[in-house]
């Protein structure tokens, strides 16, 4: 069974009434923040039990959880989609705002993206189900109520899945820091997919080559790269900024 920690990714579940069992650190003291969660637990008729800090600690494996875990429905592990991309498409109507990651495996990475994808009303994120990380409750926990709202797709076949984009009219515009163009310099309006590469590696030989157009992003320090997901903030909000133009 899938569990969330955090608040903000415990308030996000709730509030989409995907939470089963909510446990508390039985030593938390009463606060704003605890009384909202309790709030929406009891409205959804959430079972909420008291536990030792320890017992949190051993779920959450070490990370921050705050003292609040939630163990999530089925309905939850649903929300992560397989091979249905294409029916989103359908249903937009707007072109597409599409964040593609390929093979990111840093789970706070992934959290930062998904985060950053949300505020910037990506339509869809799209990762390979190898090599890859998929959605953790640290995932969760990092991107602060995005995962429960963003639309998140494992694919089996990233290559073939960036194929289709294509064929459904979509620009597939990757980030690369040997690119020619800057990512200023290009047209971001239309149907497009942004895609980013895993840390340190970029984006694998063929994900490249399916690309309509590489990128950079300026920079004028010493540094040579940019953390994926600082990356991918810059990219999307370059993005909604010439959209919303």
């Amino acid at each position: 069974m899938s569990i969330a920690f955090g608040v903000h990714a415990v308030e996000a579940a709730l509030k989409k009434s995907v939470v089963s069992e909510l446990w508390l650190d039985e030593r938390q003291k009463p606060n704003q923040r605890l009384n909202n969660l309790l709030d929406l637990a009891n409205r959804g008729q959430v079972k909420i039990v008291r536990r030792p800090r320890e017992a949190l600690d051993q779920l959450a494996q070490g990370e921050r959880h705050q003292g609040v875990l939630a163990y999530l429905t089925e309905q939850a592990a649903a929300a992560v989609k397989q091979e249905d991309l294409m029916s989103l498409l359908d249903e937009l109507d707007h072109p597409p705002f599409l964040l593609v990651l390929d093979g990111v495996t840093d789970p706070h990475n992934l959290g930062a993206c998904l985060r950053s994808a949300n505020a910037a009303g990506v339509d869809a994120v799209i990762v390979p189900k190898d090599n890859a990380v998929g959605m953790t409750p640290v995932v969760r926990k990092v991107a602060c109520g995005a995962a429960e709202v963003t639309p998140f797709y494992q694919v089996t076949n990233l290559a073939r899945t960036l194929r289709e984009l294509q064929q459904a009219g979509v620009w597939l515009i990757g980030a690369a820091g040997e690119a020619d163009d800057n990512i200023y310099q290009a047209d971001l309006k239309g149907p497009l997919a942004l895609v980013m590469g895993a840390e340190g590696k970029g984006m694998r030989r063929l994900t490249r080559e399916h690309c309509d157009l590489l990128v950079k992003i300026p920079m004028v320090g010493t540094v040579e790269s940019l953390n994926v997901s600082v990356a991918t903030g810059v990219c999307l909000f370059e993005a909604l900024r010439q959209r919303r133009a």
